[in-house]
């Protein structure tokens, strides 16, 4: 029988064994076959309104376990009537959480609203859905409990506002788990980060230092001794700041624009930060140091570096470093830039023996960092290709 005939087929003894069944359990399972029905069959309009006046007879049943049937097997059902994916949200969170969770049946002042009334747990479920808006974030991040809040750092759905970053962290300061919740998250603003750096500690701190752009003078700071526990690395830095010309010229005023910085940055293939260093240090626009290093051949290239001040016994090294770069291609897959980055220090040590000691065990630690981010992932694309072949 499909919903088609359901109504002129629902006799009076359905409909009582739904409203005054004999145990909980039996109205339960006609709820389940009756809500499976509605959520997958197609309905005329006259087939909808029947459909409702199910869902309103189950949504007003007194056993918790017929409501949470409703519940459970609507919550992804755009059948379920806002009415009704309202009057569930104000029951018990064993009924309220699945539609809180998953129901397209809200609207976004709906769940606004919401936010602002219920419990912290209901509040987690409206955090945790598939997509959270910035005005819902920012809503949960100033007025909601912390184990909403926590979870809504987690969801990667969630569009975050600065506003939402800095009501999380000032209501938050003290909250471990939140704080962790924001460095997890792959982009975080700038000045968040800043703010972060003096809250956190241990693990949460070197992540941080690890997977955040810093505020230049911030970085700086930190590899300088600032705080004795920091290990920061510049190079890495380099890597993530959003504006390459500013970090490069504080590194120069802070002294940290250093040949060895720059070596660095160079066999791990950071070029954008070495274009940048040799045009600060030489005073030569980046546009036309960017055709010194790469269209003019090994004179131009001598040229910008000999004007940049950088030591003459180093220069071999440095083209021997520029060739291999160009040379040397991103694969395009995952985790392609721990592959690359690998490749280059490879061929750099192969071609140049005669690198400083400190940096030859800088790039050593580097090329085994690398070279484990590289073999972790070809693990993971393989066990992906073998669940899949199972499948």
């Amino acid at each position: 029988m499909g919903i088609a005939t359901m109504r002129s087929h629902l006799s009076q003894g359905d409909i009582e064994k739904l409203m005054r069944g004999e145990t909980s359990e039996e109205r339960a399972g006609i709820a389940h076959r009756l809500c499976r029905r509605i959520a997958a069959d197609p309905l005329t309009d006259e087939e909808r309104a029947h459909a409702e006046e199910i869902i309103k007879i189950l949504a007003d049943d007194a056993a918790d376990l017929v409501r949470r049937t409703l519940s459970v097997t609507l919550r992804n059902s755009p059948r379920l009537p806002r009415d009704v994916a309202l009057q569930l949200a104000q029951d018990i969170e064993e009924v309220a959480v699945p539609v809180l969770e998953f129901s397209p049946s809200f609207t976004d002042e709906d769940l606004i609203e919401l936010v602002l009334a219920v419990t912290a747990s209901k509040q987690a479920a409206i955090a945790s859905r598939r997509y959270v808006n910035e005005e819902l974030t920012d809503v949960i991040a100033e007025h909601g409990a912390p184990e909403a809040v926590s979870v809504l750092t987690r969801n990667k759905g969630a569009a975050w506002t600065n506003s939402a970053f800095e009501h999380s962290i000032r209501r938050f300061h003290d909250n471990d788990d939140i704080k962790e919740g924001i460095i997890s998250r792959e982009q975080i603003p700038i000045h968040i980060a800043e703010k972060l750096v003096s809250l956190v500690s241990g693990q949460a701190f070197d992540l941080l230092v690890n997977k955040h752009e810093l505020p230049a003078q911030i970085a700086i700071d930190l590899a300088a001794g600032a705080r004795e526990r920091a290990t920061i690395d510049l190079v890495e830095q380099a890597d993530r700041t959003q504006d390459m010309e500013y970090f490069v010229h504080q590194l120069d005023l802070n002294g940290r624009l250093t040949y060895s910085l720059i070596m660095r940055a160079l066999c791990v293939g950071h070029m954008k930060f070495v274009e940048y260093a040799l045009a600060e240090l030489s005073g030569v626009p980046h546009n036309r140091v960017w055709l010194m290093i790469h269209d003019a051949g090994p004179s131009g290239l001598a040229a910008v570096f000999d004007r940049a001040g950088l030591p003459r016994k180093l220069l071999p090294a440095f083209k021997a470093a520029v060739t291999v770069y160009h040379e040397t291609e991103l694969d395009g897959g995952a985790n392609d830039k721990a592959r690359f980055r690998s490749r280059m220090i490879e061929r750099v040590l192969t071609q140049f023996q005669a690198i400083p000691k400190a940096d030859l065990d800088y790039l050593l630690e580097k090329l085994d960092i690398y070279s484990e981010q590289a073999e972790v992932q070809e693990e993971t694309e393989q066990e992906n290709v073998r669940y899949i072949g199972n499948a």
